[in-house]
């Protein structure tokens, strides 16, 4: 990815709906959601919404499909990890960065 596609992207992500709105399409995975039900979780106008739609969709985010009367919309994931691999390309100087296990994982009790 070359440093200006990411910017178009991390530009589409950095206001509140919108990050909302593909967060919620990560979520829904590859069925991903129709506009009323995207509308209605974020309490969205659907012309607010169509708006965002139009720029998540232009720079390459998310994807839309008709099903009979309904648009679908989902997340591109290939954008998306795309975008993360650029963000850490060069991270920890080249030594593999792993989320810390103790974090999500409960404390072993002592024996």
């Amino acid at each position: 990815m070359e440093t200006n596609d990411a910017v178009r992207l991390l530009a589409a992500l950095a206001q509140e709906t919108r990050l909302s709105v593909f967060r919620l399409l990560v979520q829904a995975g590859a069925a991903g959601l129709t506009a009323g039900a995207l509308a209605e979780r974020l309490s969205v106008a659907n012309p607010t919404l169509s708006f965002h739609f139009k720029e998540l969709t232009h720079a390459g985010l998310i994807r839309s499909r008709q099903e009979g009367r309904y648009i679908h919309y989902s997340a591109n994931y290939a954008a998306m990890n795309d975008l993360l691999q650029f963000l850490t390309e060069n991270c920890c100087q080249g030594v593999p960065c792993l989320p810390e296990a103790s974090c999500c994982e409960p404390e072993k009790e002592p024996r």
